[in-house]
C-alpha cells in the first residue's frame, strides 16, 4: 500500500503498532515482544523508502511494553486519553511530511 500511494504521489505515513502487554482475550501470544520487533521492521522499511516513521510505541509504553490502563481500559484499545497523546502526534507528522519532496 505504501508502494502504491508513493507512486501516486500521496505522501507517506508508517506508524509503529501500539504497546501491548498481553491480549485479555488470547493470553500467552507476548505482543510486548513481538510488537517492538515488528516496529522495528516497519521503522527501517520506513527509512529504507524515505517515509516518515511515526512512533506511537515509545511515546505510550510502560515498562513491561504494554499500554498503561491510563491510556487503556484492557491496555489494548485506547481511551480517549490514549488518543489525546496520539493527536499531536499525528498532526505533527502530517505537517512533517506534506514539507518533505
Amino acid at each position: 500500500m505504501a508502494q502504491l500511494a508513493q507512486a501516486n504521489g500521496i505522501k507517506v505515513i508508517i506508524s509503529s503498532v501500539l504497546p501491548a502487554f498481553d491480549y485479555p482475550w488470547r493470553p500467552g501470544l507476548k505482543p510486548n515482544e513481538k510488537i517492538p520487533a515488528l516496529n522495528a521492521m516497519l521503522k527501517q522499511y520506513a527509512e529504507n523508502n524515505g517515509f516518515l516513521y511515526l512512533d506511537y510505541f515509545s511515546a505510550m509504553a510502560d515498562d513491561r511494553n504494554g499500554l498503561p490502563k491510563k491510556y487503556a481500559n484492557d491496555e489494548v484499545h485506547p481511551t480517549s486519553e490514549g488518543y489525546s497523546v496520539m493527536q499531536p502526534m499525528i498532526e505533527e507528522a502530517i505537517n512533517k511530511v506534506l514539507k518533505m519532496k
